[in-house]
């Protein structure tokens, strides 16, 4: 992988990570992440994973088995990310506004944390 290509993949997987999270993420999805393996949350994980598949591609990050395998990884691990999330605000009753809003910044760092050890594994 070049550097350029290393620059197109940071820079298209914010832009694919806001897209799935923030404009193409419906109702039902986001209602229905704190419950383990519900087919809305897995379509929500699984949007992304789609999305991030050319984002490989376009950055060069392996051949398309490796693309294959970590778009699928994304898709688990974002899931569980978003479960966890999910279900510690239904625990977690004092969440006032600078808990909710910690507890996002822990779920966005959680998600960008796992496109660097995508691409760490893409350059291997």
């Amino acid at each position: 992988m070049t550097d350029s290509g290393i620059l197109i993949f940071l820079v298209l997987i914010q832009v694919k990570h806001y897209v799935a999270d923030f404009r193409w993420q419906t109702g039902d999805m986001l209602a229905n992440k704190g419950e383990f393996l519900h087919p809305a949350g897995m379509a929500h994980a699984g949007l992304h994973g789609l999305l991030s598949l050319p984002v490989m591609v376009l950055a060069g990050l392996g051949g398309l088995g490796l693309i294959v395998v970590l778009a699928l990884a994304e898709v688990f691990v974002h899931h569980v990310i978003d479960w966890k999330k999910a279900n510690l605000q239904k625990v977690k009753t004092d969440l006032g506004e600078a808990g909710f809003w910690r507890l996002v910044g822990l779920d966005q760092a959680a998600h960008q944390l796992t496109y660097v050890a995508i691409l760490a594994i893409g350059l291997l």
